[in-house]
């Protein structure tokens, strides 16, 4: 009897033990790669970890030639992040890391983020009248025409404003001219997206780079200024800040553990078709994998997708002459491209972009 107790206890305390050892194998056989967590750089440091393309099973043999292809097309700056980590930090044509040069209209996306932000902590709602913020006779509408307006309209490009007048970037009243009611027609016009600005300052009492500053350049670790240029502001930075808001983005509006855009319906409504006039076009953001799209200075809506040799859920800002800012949450990439203009275009979208991931493509995949 006491041999047949022996033998059952030993029985059981090896199945126990089995038990045991299966689980712990397979948590030690399965941990999280370290390659998959979100990494944040520090604040206030130029210190910031990379990963090898090796690691990631990136083709190495293509790198080369996406380099001569950013220098050929005037490319200065080209930084490929993977989960928060540098992978590829390239610079050309006279640039280095240290300089700053211009978003043009990439920076619409940092107003869209900073007005988003004005509305969670309740100074504006974008469904509000942008009269509400900028006064009244801000444009040579009638009060009616100009009450219509709403702050989703400046966001959305679908103000109604006339955008043939002689300087359509020009935000002087004479220039602001009734053309159809809002939610009617998309067009790219510069001068309704400027007064976002203004529509800030009336409602946090302070001035746009203050505001901006306080609220997302210093939490995340960014420099930059917003420069007086004609009848708008240019934002400058280097291509690491650029990348620093790419990652924000990526991470839905937290830095690590700081929430920075905690409304996550803005967020969403923000980064996705704000529209039936332009489905590529959310508040201030460009979206790839719709099913049509319009451009720039143009009144033609063009059938497929924006950009596509890029995957679908890239959402992007991009402005004249080639600046791009490419965030793409599937594959947890953020791609900053600074410099001159590659492809003959004036404005955000064009032909570089799917050249550009032809690259990129033969490199990632």
């Amino acid at each position: 009897m006491n041999m047949k107790l022996a033998y059952k206890q030993l029985f059981y305390l090896f199945i126990g033990c089995s038990i045991v050892y299966s689980c712990s194998t397979n948590t030690i056989d399965n941990p999280k790669n370290n390659e998959d967590i979100l990494y944040f750089p520090p604040l206030n440091s130029n210190d910031w970890e990379t990963i090898s393309m090796e690691i990631l099973n990136w083709d190495t043999t293509a790198e080369q030639d996406l380099y001569d292809f950013l220098d050929v097309k005037q490319s200065k700056a080209f930084i490929i992040l993977k989960n928060g980590k540098i992978v590829i930090e390239w610079y050309g044509n006279g640039f280095d890391a240290t300089m700053n040069h211009t978003w043009n209209s990439a920076a619409k996306t940092l107003s869209a983020f900073t007005i988003g932000i004005a509305q969670q902590e309740g100074l504006l709602n974008i469904d509000n009248s942008s009269q509400n913020y900028l006064g009244a006779n801000w444009s040579n509408m009638t009060n009616t025409q100009e009450d219509a307006v709403t702050i989703k309209n400046h966001l959305t490009m679908t103000t109604g404003l006339n955008y043939n007048v002689p300087n359509a970037d020009c935000t002087e009243p004479e220039d602001l001219v009734y053309k159809q009611d809002p939610f009617t027609f998309w067009y790219y016009h510069n001068a309704p997206y400027t007064l976002t600005h203004r529509i800030v300052e009336g409602a946090t009492n302070q001035t746009f780079n203050n505001y901006f500053n306080n609220k997302i350049r210093d939490k995340i670790g960014m420099q930059g200024l917003w420069v007086p240029f004609g009848c708008y502001k240019l934002y400058l930075s280097t291509a690491r800040s650029m990348a620093r808001f790419g990652l924000l983005s990526l991470n839905q509006g937290t830095w690590e553990n700081e929430v920075i855009l905690s409304d996550i319906d803005y967020f969403n409504d923000m980064t996705n078709t704000s529209q039936n006039l332009n489905k590529a076009y959310g508040y201030l953001w460009w979206l790839n994998g719709k099913s049509n799209y319009r451009l720039p200075g143009s009144e033609t809506e063009y059938q497929g997708t924006l950009i596509p040799n890029a995957p679908s859920d890239l959402i992007a800002g991009l402005g004249k002459n080639d600046q791009k800012l490419y965030v793409v949450p599937s594959e947890d990439l953020v791609i900053v491209r600074m410099g001159d203009n590659a492809n003959d275009s004036t404005f955000g979208p064009s032909g570089f972009d799917n050249q550009l991931w032809e690259k990129i493509n033969a490199v990632i995949n």
